[in-house]
């Protein structure tokens, strides 16, 4: 497919400031507690939307996936499975640790697998040019601005309400599922970044080349449908909160704009990726966690959550943003 650069750079902005803000809708809620809006942003998300824009592009999608061997089907589905169980932890991460820490941990090792596995598996050459050094020195400065801006969240958090003790064992536990968090997660890249298969096979059933990404994302997606929804009904059965289900609006519009957000952000990433050519899936990967914390954490500022923090968690911040800026310039250097 011919690659469009700016095209790719334009949407991956897009992508990252749609996801970097698809939770703020939450903050609308007013009857229902997070499980009940989950479980509509699930089925939005990783149902209502992906299946409608490929049915959309490919209105054969189901004749493509019948097409499809199991072979050509597996490392979408189980890599989007890992990456559902990865959506689950991140709740319990955050609960655990809180969102600066937690947020560290997962983004930080979620987009060094997903930018490293991709390339070494697809394109191992590039890790030994000058692209190559672009791109890993990108990567360093991600991790750098990353973990500026979650501690800046930390010192935030402690201005406001001060510093909670855990036990030791507790700590090790939640930094273990953080970990394992953050390793998985970026499986919802891998599932879209190996879906090789479903792509030949959509290709030769009349696809055009800049559609074919959206027909591999309905099966990802899918893959991380069952621990999500299992999650959801886990929670609503033992809060006994199914009952909120018989008031649904505002608060059913509310988790639906969250899931289009979401799933948006996503789609456009899949796109982008394709248009920034070889390394979508890798610089293209990086870039869109980039942008997705940079957006999160100015949409906080414009909100008023830094408000009454002090100097120091916001001078922390402006350094962490900084840094994820020159890393942006490092890896759209080393897509070209």
């Amino acid at each position: 497919m011919k690659t469009n650069l700016p095209l790719g750079f334009l949407l991956i902005i897009a992508a990252g400031a749609m996801v970097g803000n698809c939770m703020t809708p939450f903050n609308s809620l007013r009857r229902w507690k997070w499980e009940s809006a989950w479980l509509v942003f699930t089925l939005v998300s990783l149902v209502a939307v992906p299946w409608a824009v490929a049915l959309a592009v490919a209105p054969n999608l189901l004749g493509i996936y019948a097409a499809c061997s199991a072979v050509d089907l597996l490392p979408s589905l189980l890599f989007g499975f890992g990456w559902g169980i990865a959506q689950v932890l991140f709740g319990i991460t955050v609960a655990n640790l809180g969102m600066a820490l937690g947020f560290a941990i997962v983004i930080g090792l979620g987009s060094t697998f997903g930018t490293l596995v991709p390339l070494l598996v697809q394109r191992p050459e590039v890790l030994v040019s000058g692209k190559g050094a672009l791109l890993l020195a990108g990567m360093l400065l991600m991790l750098g601005g990353t973990g500026m801006c979650s501690y800046a969240g930390h010192l935030r958090q402690r201005a406001k309400a001060g510093s909670v003790n855990r036990g030791r064992g507790d700590f090790k536990r939640a930094l273990l599922l953080a970990i394992l968090c953050g390793v998985m997660a970026p499986m919802v890249n891998f599932g879209f970044a190996f879906g090789d298969g479903i792509v030949r096979q959509a290709s030769r059933l009349g696809v055009a080349p800049e559609n074919v990404g959206f027909v591999v994302w309905p099966a990802v997606l899918a893959g991380g449908l069952l621990p999500n929804l299992a999650y959801a009904a886990h929670l609503l059965t033992r809060n006994r909160k199914w009952g909120q289900f018989l008031a649904v609006w505002p608060d059913l519009g509310w988790s639906a704009l969250a899931g289009v957000l979401w799933a948006g952000a996503t789609l456009l990433y899949g796109y982008a990726s394709h248009q920034l050519g070889a390394l979508g899936t890798s610089a293209g990967w990086a870039l869109y966690q980039i942008l997705m914390i940079m957006s999160a954490n100015l949409a906080g500022l414009a909100s008023g959550e830094w408000t009454g923090a002090g100097k120091q968690p916001q001078r922390t911040l402006f350094v962490g943003l900084a840094l994820l800026g020159v890393a942006t310039l490092s890896m759209s250097l080393a897509n070209k």
